[in-house]
């Protein structure tokens, strides 16, 4: 499968490394088509791997993932394209993290809405669902370095492109248990964690770590 990734960073680099190894072309996207990143993770990654802007991962993908900076992450889809996204599952990784006033960072969208509700409300014909953002990035592609059961969430209002990602997760991430929260405004919970995930990470002294949801 062709699959467009939106951001450069680590987020971006772990998703697109992983979907390479398990066997599909990748288009790596940043704001400009020479992106040193970008240009040192193709070599790295293999035939499989190639990069451009956010335009062309998005054209090239049969699925994108949105992994840019939650606070620029509208900007960047708009330079990706409305037609490039048509009918695209649009799976946001993305938190809004706002690092202005130094550490830790704040929610730059909070309590009324999400950044997945503003992407879904401006991209309407793209079927966004939200994903993967309550974890590491290495966590998110490899759940097995954190031992014993744990849970990653998924929201989204298009009920087949939620199916679609769970299979995604379970199968090419090797997620076990996948939680359906409803429609894309649970994304709001979803981001509003995150607060909470930096405080456990400085108490734990790590990033590898998640949370499983016990219930009757």
């Amino acid at each position: 499968m062709r699959i467009g990734v939106l951001g450069t960073g680590n987020v971006g680099q772990t998703i697109g490394g992983k979907l390479v190894q398990v066997g599909h072309e990748v288009k790596l996207g940043s704001r400009t088509a020479e992106n040193a990143k970008a240009d040192t993770w193709t070599k790295q990654a293999g035939e499989r791997a190639s990069h451009g802007t956010f335009a062309d991962a998005a054209a090239f993908g049969e699925i994108v993932f949105n992994c840019t900076a939650g606070t620029v992450s509208l900007e960047a889809l708009r330079a990706a394209g409305q037609d490039n996204l048509s009918g695209k599952v649009l799976i946001d990784v993305a938190n809004p993290l706002d690092f202005s006033r130094g550490m830790p960072p704040t929610l730059s969208i909070c309590n009324t809405e999400s950044l997945a509700e503003l992407i879904q409300f401006e991209f309407t014909k793209a079927r966004v669902v939200k994903a993967l953002n309550t974890v590491n990035a290495q966590v998110m592609v490899n759940p097995a370095i954190v031992p014993g059961e744990h849970d990653i969430f998924l929201c989204g209002n298009d009920a087949g492109a939620k199916t679609q990602v769970a299979t995604i997760l379970r199968d090419w991430f090797g997620w076990r248990t996948v939680v359906d929260l409803g429609d894309i405004t649970a994304a709001r919970g979803m981001e509003m964690y995150l607060p909470l995930w930096l405080r456990l990470m400085g108490s734990f002294k790590s990033p590898h770590f998640n949370v499983h949801v016990a219930h009757v």
